[in-house]
């Protein structure tokens, strides 16, 4: 019993050391819930698709990417600028012999309508590996001198270099960064790329890691930087850009299982960095169907992606994704890329780059038509995406839902479940909830669920399972999804698929003023009102029966304002925003 006791009491003393040695200082742990806030409003624009590429960092390269994606008529918004683009690690002062001009280079992005986020992280250098200037000592001896960074005996070593953490606690300290990051806020950016050097904030007593480092106003955990490097860098560039986000980590790979950025200060999240292939870790076992709740550790594939977004969403974040095909490696192998844009596009952020070829036109005519489709798909459902941007700040519902059933299964919003091919087969085993369900690229015909199914999907396809009930607003400009056409541009395209009846909050992204869009379905007809903001509109109705008359407003539509497509099994209208009540009756 004495020796029992003798166990018992060093185990638990063994866990509060590890407790107050490890857990609360780095993760914050079991503190999460008292730190975390609901998500902030993501800016519309970025949840469209961004590009960047990890292997030539020049503007001429980035010139060729962007003249190479608008000839082919492949969307892209955002332009990530990965390291190096500075002179020196966060000097903040462009490397003109990389990015020429940029006086004029980065307005000229912005006027052709592209938004720009550039990398930075925390630490001011001693040595900087692939910048121009690798070292100057004198740099950081002066930023050291003047209190302007975390207190050490020499320079903290991080996969960039050596170099301090520049300390937020010091308003001397920010007022010397914020001069510095001027410079490229006058530039007109509209957002940071937060990479995660924070999570190495901690000192050394001999060997041992102490993950405290002492600041302006005394010893701050690495946690607690963390926040503030997260939190202040987003609260501040949005006094220079309303519109500012940051790009930061949320779960990666279960190192920290609370997630890098505080939920409040992550308007897009990545969870990276995954290498190109399907699964690294040949351990786990291909036949394990069984849902995973946390992420994959030691597995940097496609499937890690994957599980590091679903635990990110299951933690609360909002607006999350990953590098398309994976960031490092040699060769991406087409079918990946294909797969892994498919997954991104159901996905908040839709990130193309990092290592390998990204000049679609370069790789196989194959991979150009299948990403192109998907990529203006995610484009055309930015309206439906921004409506869970709003409820998710308000602490309503978040735009990813994992599920309990299915492997890596997941609703997008309240009306797409999600099954993704998370590995190189054309095969997939579905489990459709309780409800009526159709799959969204071939939508005549409806399944009752509860069901489990397994069907193919050849590249072209996608298990993409939409609820009979839905409301979906869509923006489609182009004619690849088979959704709409270029005619479509300038309204907004909802369909609908009546059953009982149900509303749906849409956003005008650009004034936030609402439309609620609502429909009653009866026997013998159906009732759609447009209440609020007046948008022009087109209709897609699914419907098994051809419409023996429609009102609009108690007016009676003529033929050319709508038609029956009995092949699609669609009722379509198309409306401008010149309308009264915005109120259809359809009858049969």
């Amino acid at each position: 019993m004495k020796v029992l006791k003798i166990i018992l009491w060093s185990l638990f003393l063994l866990v509060v050391i590890a407790y107050f040695y490890y857990f609360l200082p780095v993760w914050g742990i079991p503190f999460n819930g008292q730190r975390q806030g609901n998500p902030p409003l993501t800016p519309a624009w970025a949840l469209e698709c961004w590009l960047w590429e990890d292997d030539v960092n020049t503007s001429d390269y980035i010139d060729e990417l962007l003249k190479g994606y608008k000839e082919h008529d492949i969307p892209v918004r955002t332009v990530l600028l990965d390291s190096p683009w500075s002179v020196r690690y966060n000097d903040f002062e462009i490397d003109t012999v990389r990015y020429e001009n940029p006086e004029v280079w980065f307005p000229k992005l912005q006027d052709e309508g592209y938004r720009v986020v550039l990398w930075m992280t925390p630490m001011v250098n001693s040595f900087s590996k692939d910048t121009r200037i690798k070292k100057d000592k004198t740099w950081y001896d002066n930023a050291m001198e003047k209190g302007f960074l975390a207190k050490s005996k020499s320079p903290n070593e991080w996969w960039k270099g050596e170099g301090g953490f520049i300390d937020y606690s010091n308003p001397k300290a920010m007022e010397w960064w914020r001069g510095l990051q001027q410079n490229v806020f006058d530039l007109g950016i509209d957002g940071w790329k937060l990479d995660g050097a924070a999570t190495l904030f901690y000192s050394k007593i001999g060997p041992l890691p102490f993950f405290y480092k002492k600041t302006g106003t005394g010893r701050m955990s690495t946690r607690t930087y963390m926040d503030h490097y997260y939190r202040d860098e987003y609260t501040y560039g949005l006094t220079q850009n309303p519109e500012f986000l940051t790009l930061s980590r949320a779960i990666d790979r279960g190192y920290h299982p609370e997630g890098f950025a505080p939920i409040d200060a992550s308007p897009v999240n990545w969870v990276g960095d995954q290498k190109h292939e399907w699964v690294t870790d040949k351990m786990i076992q291909e036949n394990d169907d069984s849902q995973k709740d946390i992420a994959l550790k030691g597995v940097q594939g496609f499937e890690s992606a994957i599980s590091n977004i679903l635990s990110s969403a299951k933690l609360g974040y909002n607006i999350v994704g990953s590098d398309v095909a994976g960031f490092s490696g040699s060769i991406i192998p087409p079918r990946l890329y294909i797969r892994w844009a498919q997954f991104s596009s159901f996905c908040g952020l839709f990130l193309n780059g990092g290592h390998g070829e990204r000049r679609l036109w370069k790789r196989t005519e194959q991979e150009l038509r299948i990403i192109r489709k998907y990529a203006w798909l995610h484009t055309e459902l930015v309206p439906y995406m921004y409506h869970y941007v709003v409820s998710a700040h308000e602490g309503g519902r978040k735009l990813q839902t994992p599920l309990t059933q299915g492997k890596y299964q997941y609703m997008f919003g309240d009306d797409f479940l999600i099954a993704p091919i998370y590995k190189d087969s054309e095969i997939r085993k579905v489990v459709l909830p309780e409800g009526k369900w159709r799959y969204f690229f071939d939508d005549g015909y409806v399944l009752e669920g509860p069901i489990e199914l397994e069907r193919e999907f050849p590249l072209d396809g996608f298990p993409v399972y939409i609820k009979e009930g839905a409301i979906v607003p869509m923006d489609i400009k182009r004619d690849y999804t088979g959704f709409g056409d270029n005619d479509s541009e300038g309204f907004i395209t909802v369909l609908i698929y009546p059953e009982g009846e149900n509303s749906f909050t849409y956003y005008n992204i650009e004034t936030l003023k609402k439309t609620i869009i609502s429909y009653e379905a009866k026997t013998n007809g159906l009732m759609i009102r447009f209440k609020g903001g007046k948008i022009p509109h087109i209709l897609k109705i699914h419907s098994e029966k051809t419409p023996q008359a429609i009102t609009f407003d108690g007016k009676v539509l003529q033929q050319q304002m709508w038609k029956y497509d009995q092949e699609q099994k669609k009722i379509v209208i198309r409306i401008t925003s010149h309308y009264s009540n915005g109120e259809y009756k359809i009858d049969y």
